[in-house]
């Protein structure tokens, strides 16, 4: 389909008008993300199946007809793999969208993986090769060529037309349900606000540390985070993670003293070390009442990986009675969240995060079941 590229005012609230009848619109985003914390979007793609628009967010000031789109319940937004399309969503306009399904997750529970690309959904469907020549282009620089246009309208153009059979196929096997529910869950993590203080949790091997340790941890990852929102950019380039870990083990008290650290990158002291004395120096004025508790290990819970194995063990068999496959059920990551709630490992129960085993669609389908399984402990 011949896409129409939309780099004024006028011309996108007059699209928007149009497209705000639509029943269904395939949607995506082009954008770049890799010296910065947020991605810059640099292109939107549309399609409500008569036509086909390439929106310039550069050249136009207000995507507000845009993002009236995203929030209108009455359209159905598809998306493929729209995780970050969604932070883009978020980050560039501070809309969370509504009655939005993504095809990546469709494909999933029609038995392709958790992670089938774009291309290969077209080619599985259709037999058509998508151009993918263009996926490293800068899409904030102008002018963009017309193969540049041409590949990205081609993200939408087939999607629109694959997205019925999907929908057909889904309600056949009864899985469209589910695959709506997971859609909408990855909207609402998104947009759930990062917990700054929770930070430090996300650096490997922070189970080592004490309390006092933890705490120097805390406010050094807290620090580098609130530096990467105000520079806009990626916390690594603040500051690694294996130097925040080399600090916080060893709390130095000059710069020299940094330098010397095994794990410490020696540029991120040139840079930032006086700054991050100072947060070590305000972290030890933290009472000690305040400090994290020190971490427990599900690995060193009594007989994890036996457990493990006999709730992978249920969850397959759940998985089969229901046609589903395991990588639609449950991750290992999702079967350990389960673990550290039931185990109540670093006040896992205390916490409001929701345990995904036990919540929506898979608490209806085996909930009961497996905290029935705990109770009488994995016998």
């Amino acid at each position: 389909m011949h896409y129409q590229l939309i780099e004024d005012q006028l011309s996108l609230t007059r699209l928007c008008e149009q497209l705000s009848k639509a029943k269904v619109l395939a949607i995506d985003t082009e954008f770049v993300r890799t010296r910065t914390l947020y991605a810059k979007l640099g292109l939107l793609q549309v399609c409500d199946g008569e036509q086909l628009a390439l929106i310039d967010p550069l050249a136009i000031e207000d995507l507000t007809p845009f993002w009236q789109l995203l929030t209108n319940a009455n359209i159905t937004k598809v998306l493929h793999a729209c995780s970050e399309d969604l932070e883009v969503f978020l980050t560039a306009g501070n809309c969370k969208p509504v009655n939005l399904i993504d095809s990546q997750i469709m494909m999933s529970f029609l038995g392709h993986g958790l992670s089938l690309g774009y291309a290969a959904m077209v080619k599985h469907f259709t037999g058509i090769e998508v151009d993918k020549s263009e996926s490293r282009t800068d899409w904030t620089k102008r002018p963009l060529t017309d193969k540049q246009l041409a590949y990205a309208s081609a993200d939408v153009d087939h999607l629109f037309f694959l997205y019925p059979k999907l929908l057909a196929q889904l309600t056949e096997t009864g899985f469209l349900g589910y695959a709506q529910l997971e859609t909408q869950a990855m909207i609402d993590k998104k947009f759930t606000p990062l917990n700054e203080g929770e930070m430090y949790l996300n650096i490997k091997m922070c189970w080592r540390l004490n309390p006092k340790q933890l705490n120097a941890l805390k406010y050094l990852a807290t620090w580098r985070f609130q530096q990467a929102q105000k520079r806009d950019l990626p916390i690594g380039f603040v500051a690694k993670d294996h130097t925040l870990m080399a600090l916080a083990q060893s709390n130095p008290l000059t710069v020299n003293a940094m330098l010397s650290l095994e794990g410490a990158e020696a540029l991120d002291i040139r840079h930032k070390g006086k700054a991050m004395l100072a947060v070590l120096a305000k972290a030890d004025k933290a009472e000690v009442s305040d400090y994290p508790d020190k971490i427990d290990r599900l690995d060193d819970y009594p007989g994890y990986k036996q457990i493990f194995k006999k709730v992978k063990t249920f969850l397959i068999a759940a998985s089969e009675r229901n046609a589903l496959t395991i990588e639609n059920v449950a991750s290992k990551k999702q079967v350990n969240q389960f673990l550290t709630w039931q185990f109540d490992l670093n006040g896992a129960r205390t916490g409001t995060a929701k345990v995904d085993l036990l919540s929506s669609w898979r608490n209806d389908l085996f909930g009961r079941d497996l905290l029935e399984l705990a109770k009488q402990g994995y016998k």
